[in-house]
């Protein structure tokens, strides 16, 4: 395509593997799929008060990609293998994507300590090959977690690699944008809508977190400096036109419309701009005598 893609932004959603816990966690006991589920739930949350299964007993079930240009234009959102949504397919479509797209960088939140090992494990469940992904070693290899041009771990930045905690996560972020963040569906209530066969409900779900994911994405490139706010803020007014374009075909983006929000921008009334310091070395002298006195 005419775009250069230089980022795929995306979010997994995923479900319990009820056979592959009864195995491995309770071998010998004849319980059911969902039996194993349930039990293993009520452990959980008798033990760490929740009731969120560790993703190596998880499998995709919804990954939906952005395509984001050099530029950090929106180019493209796809939900992977929609409307089927089998695993295997949805894995294979992931990786091959990145290959076909000759490697950009891999954009999430949270997503060193989810997203990225699912798909990996996915990987290894279904026997799909990554060379490129596992290629080369040290600080330069794109699996080490460092490093950002492979793979741009949002949380990381915003907590300088688990310095500190991001409490409130993606929601939090996206509230601050004035963005939708959680609306109907939570992440802890996938396995109910799977288990109810609301597999688009899921997508649309996923492909919302997207867009959250994305307008972060764009703050922390004016946070990094590597563009302005005025730059930021038209990439945003097109991302959502580009949104509005597609919300007749599409409940996601219409349901993501209803609580979107335009940032309130305290720079409007003021002759301050936030990318330029305009104080003369006299006038912060005189204001750092000012703090010290």
């Amino acid at each position: 395509m005419a775009e250069q893609i230089s980022y795929l932004i995306f979010d997994v959603e995923s479900v319990a593997d009820g056979d592959l816990i009864s195995k491995v966690r309770y071998p010998g006991m004849d319980k059911s799929p969902d039996e194993a589920i349930a039990t293993f739930q009520d452990e959980l949350m008798e033990t760490r008060g929740t009731t969120f299964i560790p993703y190596t007993f998880q499998v995709p079930v919804a990954v939906v990609v952005a395509k984001v240009a050099v530029d950090f234009s929106l180019v493209d959102i796809v939900s992977l293998d929609e409307p089927e949504f089998r695993p295997h397919v949805i894995t294979k479509h992931f990786w091959q994507g990145w290959e076909a797209y000759k490697f950009p960088t891999w954009v999430t939140f949270n997503g060193r300590s989810f997203d990225l090992p699912i798909m990996e494990l996915a990987a290894f469940r279904f026997g799909i090959s990554i060379p490129n992904w596992f290629r080369g070693g040290g600080y330069q290899a794109p699996r080490n977690r460092f490093n950002a041009e492979a793979h741009t771990d949002l949380q990381d930045v915003i907590t300088n690699f688990g310095a500190a905690r991001c409490n409130g996560g993606l929601n939090l972020i996206a509230t601050l944008l004035n963005k939708p963040g959680k609306m109907d569906i939570t992440g802890d209530q996938v396995q109910k809508q799977f288990d109810a066969g609301n597999k688009m409900e899921i997508s649309d779900y996923c492909r919302c977190d997207v867009l959250d994911t994305y307008f972060a994405f764009l703050r922390i490139q004016t946070l990094k400096g590597k563009i302005v706010l005025d730059q930021e803020l038209e990439l945003v007014a097109t991302a959502k036109q580009w949104i509005e374009d597609r919300a007749e075909d599409c409940v996601a983006y219409q349901d993501y419309l209803k609580h979107y929000g335009d940032w309130e921008n305290p720079w409007v009334d003021t002759a301050v701009d936030p990318a330029v310091d305009t104080k003369t070395d006299k006038e912060v002298e005189e204001k750092d005598k000012d703090i010290s006195a």
